[in-house]
């Protein structure tokens, strides 16, 4: 006689329809428990392209294309002009590596018991891999919320290894970024990036994130091209007020010092919580 399996052990259930409900449970208690054996308190997320390239790739690869042969040709040109956009935009990459290496070297020297302010980003390549470099160029912990798509998303070899997630639901993902994060910084980047930036400017509008939550967003040159923010609130999409849910900075320095003034005023100074026991909300 076939021996039952237990219904914790069917695969076949767990992976139907009926099992979706554990299966979504499962990619909350699985963070919160990991988080919790960590001491990690709280987070500054990183957000940006999964496309930027670092300066070294982008260089090799414009020298490559511009010593290959035939010279020229349509194509040539086009892939050479693709190579030069790449190494231009390749500033993001080295700003979020540096960024987020001054964060962790600030939080490593914070007297605490905890883990507080780790880097945290989405896990996968561009400014992701970036951010979780400078992390560990600084010598500490850094956290990769990886979600499972058809392209471009790969874990980065940056990401400490114990704190590396691999998630299916996007909302589950969404609310690990926002529920530990005190700061978040959005660099250059496309759907993906926007996507994460208005779901956290909207739950903060409509008080459902109640905390103190620095939103920062870097290059304002980038982003007032793409998106008119102006123009939101002169067609009265948006109140002039809702300006004030995030912050422009253009260098290094300026998101840095944004950051830790923010987090020094609200939080480095608090009594440390009990760490990390969430329920399902975000105030």
């Amino acid at each position: 006689m076939k021996k039952t399996v237990k219904a914790y052990q069917d695969a076949d259930f767990l992976n139907s329809s009926d099992g979706r409900t554990i299966r979504m449970i499962t990619e909350y208690l699985q963070p919160k428990s990991k988080f919790k054996k960590f001491k990690v308190m709280d987070t500054i997320v990183f957000f940006g392209s999964a496309r930027l390239k670092s300066k070294r790739d982008a260089t090799k690869e414009y020298n490559t294309i511009k010593s290959s042969n035939p010279k020229g040709t349509e194509d040539f040109a086009k892939k050479l002009r693709e190579a030069q956009l790449n190494l231009n935009m390749s500033r993001y990459y080295e700003d979020a590596v540096e960024l987020s290496k001054r964060l962790t070297e600030w939080s490593l020297n914070l007297e605490t018991n905890a883990n507080r302010f780790i880097v945290c980003t989405g896990g996968g390549p561009g400014i992701m891999e970036a951010a979780n470099k400078g992390a560990k160029k600084a010598g500490g912990y850094s956290i990769g919320l990886n979600i499972s798509i058809p392209f471009e998303q790969f874990v980065n070899n940056y990401v400490t290894q114990d704190l590396s997630f691999e998630f299916h639901y996007f909302f589950m993902r969404k609310f690990w970024f926002a529920y530990l994060s005190k700061a978040l910084i959005v660099f250059p980047g496309g759907f993906g990036t926007m996507d994460e930036l208005f779901e956290i400017i909207t739950l903060v509008q409509t008080e459902k994130i109640r905390k103190k939550l620095a939103v920062i967003i870097y290059d304002k040159k980038y982003w007032n091209k793409i998106i008119n923010f102006d123009a939101l609130v002169e067609l009265g999409m948006i109140s002039k007020s809702d300006l004030s849910l995030f912050t422009m900075c253009d260098t290094i320095d300026e998101a840095y010092n944004a950051i830790v003034k923010h987090l020094k005023r609200y939080y480095s100074k608090q009594k440390e919580p009990k760490i990390i026991e969430p329920v399902l909300r975000l105030r």
